[in-house]
């Protein structure tokens, strides 16, 4: 099947696009001698995250229990991002500890001996890394309180301090590549004096970790970090775009929407809304982004508003679209974009070739 003969709105998968990215990230970490684990919240495949492993990837990071249990039979480490407090999910975390390599990330007492005690209980040791905070003051631990925290978590049996793990997340509030770098000296600062202060304290770090796509291009070369988890970067973005991380060719999700009405000279309506590319203008306070996607080939395009189910689409200067056209969107954050659907339609070359399943789209399970 053509790609013009699809039903709109569509996700499409460039293929092409999406294997040159696993390529290029995998042989930044390669040359470098570095483990990439990426952050696989960003497609929630298990199809996918296999690519990743057939070219080199040696664990995953995940954002959802849900993704952490897909991964299970991979034969590869998994990390959870966040910490768990309640008894379900420490039963979850307690049976993926014996199933498969895992650890889990931690920041706090209370979750820690919650964690501990249901794991003593079990006959189970989880490991863990502190979550050390490099500027995002979301998760983690000022660097300087790392030894006291890791030296209360000592008396726990059921817990084994495995390193640490930081996210440099407030990257996306860069406005242009330029920037970039103030938040690579954050992510490996950090880091570079956790892992001094923990030595000098006695502690054993086998692991330390992290990772955003801007960053890890420079990150990367850091001597002490030996783990990264870039997660965009398989499909990448509009945000990706506005900080000059990426050109339109690299970006692998689009959204496929028609051309619905013209109600004024400069307005124009499609058939893709807030259900399909997200609210989303950057992650954590993005100013460069400007509107809701890049349609792709027309600069002079900009896509406004959004409702559910339909976006405005307001002309600068002169467009040759039409009602009928068919348009490929870029959308600002493709995790969004990726969790709003259940399946990738795969494209090359024009052509419709596949159909790949979002095996863990959030709450997509029976909970009864």
């Amino acid at each position: 099947m053509k790609i013009e003969n699809l039903k709109t709105p569509t996700i499409l998968l460039n293929i092409e696009a999406l294997e040159n990215n696993i390529k290029k990230y995998q042989k930044m970490c390669d040359d470098n001698k570095k483990e990439l684990w990426p952050m696989i919240k960003t497609h929630k495949s298990k199809k996918l995250m296999e690519m990743q492993i057939k070219a080199g990837a040696t664990g995953a990071l995940c954002g959802t229990l849900d993704e952490a249990e897909m991964c299970c039979d991979l034969g590869i480490k998994i990390m959870y991002a966040y910490p768990v407090a309640s008894k379900e999910n420490i039963e979850r975390v307690i049976e993926l500890t014996k199933k498969c390599d895992f650890i889990i990330r931690l920041d706090n007492y209370d979750a820690a001996k919650l964690i501990n005690d249901i794991a003593l209980r079990e006959n189970v040791t989880v490991n863990y890394t502190i979550i050390v905070d490099s500027g995002l003051h979301r998760f983690g631990l000022p660097v300087e309180k790392v030894v006291e925290f890791a030296d209360r978590l000592k008396g726990f049996k059921g817990l084994k301090f495995v390193g640490i793990s930081s996210h440099p997340g407030h990257v996306y509030g860069a406005t242009n590549s330029n920037e970039i770098h103030k938040y690579v000296l954050d992510e490996c600062g950090t880091l570079d004096k956790a892992k001094e202060l923990l030595e000098k304290a006695g502690y054993k770090l086998e692991y330390i970790t992290t990772g955003s796509t801007p960053t890890v291009e420079e990150s990367v070369k850091n001597k002490n970090i030996n783990v990264f988890h870039p997660g965009n970067y398989v499909f990448l973005d509009s945000i990706q775009l506005s900080i000059k991380k990426a050109e339109i060719k690299d970006c692998a999700l689009t959204v496929y929407a028609t051309v619905i009405s013209h109600p004024s000279e400069d307005l124009y309506i499609c058939d893709a809304g807030a259900k399909c590319l997200g609210l989303d203008q950057g992650a954590h306070g993005n100013s460069s982004i400007v509107g809701y996607g890049t349609v792709k080939g027309h600069p002079e395009l900009t896509i406004d508003s959004l409702s559910e189910e339909v976006g405005k689409i307001h002309v600068h200067g002169k467009t040759d679209i039409k009602v009928g056209d068919k348009i490929e969107i870029i959308p600002n954050h493709s995790c969004s974009t990726a969790n709003l659907c259940s399946y990738y339609t795969v494209v090359k070359d024009n052509e419709v070739i596949d159909s790949i399943p979002v095996d863990v789209r959030g709450n997509s399970f029976k909970r009864i």
